[in-house]
């Protein structure tokens, strides 16, 4: 994947989702670009750990990542994220607080990434992009707000087989036991939901 063509490719998708925010043109998005990174990490390697401070904000240009909370012995899913899709320690990296969260690929990943730094000298070098970060940061809080609904509002079933049509790649690249505490089903629960993927049975 890491072919020239895959990083053009790559960035035409970042330009096409930031867009849906606020209307870039191929210039102004090249404006942006001097102050993205582009950052590489193989398989199961801990990007964030907890403790430490996140520095940058990243979208996945491909591969597979998770964020999850060390709590008690447990590995807490709460975050899994795939091609095009936003993953960091939030309230580390706007807050510039040790990281209570761990992120870590599942498979090797490439990200685009800017850091803190760098955002805010982009905020103050284009005012667009301000808007652009607010517009952003919005979106991450209230999808996280639905999710939180979701897992008061929807029963196990309800929530699994939500989860299996909106994300049905994610079945084949994400082990098994990540998504069951994603979605707070134990593991052993979940493994018996599987019988309703047969067909004729997702009912």
């Amino acid at each position: 994947m890491s072919s020239i063509a895959s990083y053009k490719e790559a960035l035409e998708g970042l330009h096409h989702y930031l867009s849906r925010f606020v209307p870039l043109t191929k210039q102004e998005f090249g404006l942006f670009l001097p102050y993205i990174e582009i950052r590489e990490f193989e398989k199961k390697v801990k990007v964030i750990d907890k403790g430490e401070m996140e520095r940058y904000l990243n979208i996945i240009a491909w591969g597979l990542a998770r964020k999850y909370l060390p709590v008690r012995n447990r590995e807490i899913t709460v975050q899994l994220a795939s091609e095009g899709h936003i993953i960091h320690s939030d309230l580390s990296f706007h807050y510039r607080t040790p990281s209570s969260a761990v992120i870590e690929t599942i498979e090797p990943t490439t990200f685009f990434s800017i850091s803190y730094d760098s955002l805010q000298e982009l905020y103050d070098q284009f005012p667009k992009a301000e808007h652009l970060g607010r517009l952003l940061i919005s979106d991450l809080f209230v999808k996280k707000d639905s999710r939180y609904h979701d897992q008061l509002l929807k029963n196990i079933r309800e929530r699994f087989l939500e989860y299996v049509r909106t994300h049905p790649q994610m079945l084949q690249r994400v082990p098994q036991k990540y998504i069951a505490s994603y979605l707070n089903i134990k593991p052993e629960t979940f493994s018996r939901l599987k019988h309703l993927l047969r067909p004729g049975r997702r009912s």
